[in-house]
């Protein structure tokens, strides 16, 4: 396992775009290899093809579960303080969930990820799953409702 275990982290993190994630799907990796040990020694196969088969397997297994998406819209931003009391974002967060509780979870996440988590639309996508045009849509869609929603408040 020391011989694969950083490249299979590479690896996997290349797909995910995380690299906390990919480390606990490397990890996942090497316990089915420690339960499959018997078998996989047995084989005449590559051990390191079959890892590397299994992480990837890992990853698109996380990537298709619809819950992983909203889970990791919050856990991956970083919290930054600007040494403020914390009331201008505590208002703001009182203006903003509302709001943005009236967009779909896809719309959300993807707003989350390019404003809160400052990334760009084709890390976004990686994250997420989806095409880069179908994250562009999401952010043009998400953005015109709240628009919306905010000149509606205010008429």
């Amino acid at each position: 396992m020391r011989e694969y275990r950083g490249g299979l982290v590479a690896y996997a993190e290349r797909m995910l775009g995380d690299h906390g994630l990919a480390e606990d799907v490397v990890q996942e990796t090497i316990i089915r290899a420690w339960r499959n040990i018997d078998r996989l020694l047995a084989t005449e196969r590559s051990v390191r093809g079959w890892l590397y088969t299994v992480t990837r397997h890992l990853v698109v297994d996380w990537v298709r579960k619809p819950y992983a998406r909203r889970e990791l819209v919050g856990a991956a931003c970083p919290v930054t303080s600007t040494g403020d009391d914390g009331t201008g974002r505590v208002r703001d967060a009182m203006v903003a969930e509302p709001l943005l509780r009236r967009l779909s979870p896809e719309h959300r996440a993807v707003l989350v990820h390019i404003y809160l988590c400052d990334r760009t639309i084709q890390e976004t996508a990686g994250i997420l799953g989806v095409p880069a045009g179908t994250v562009k849509s999401r952010h043009h869609h998400a953005l015109r409702k709240l628009r919306h929603a905010v000149e509606h408040e205010a008429a």
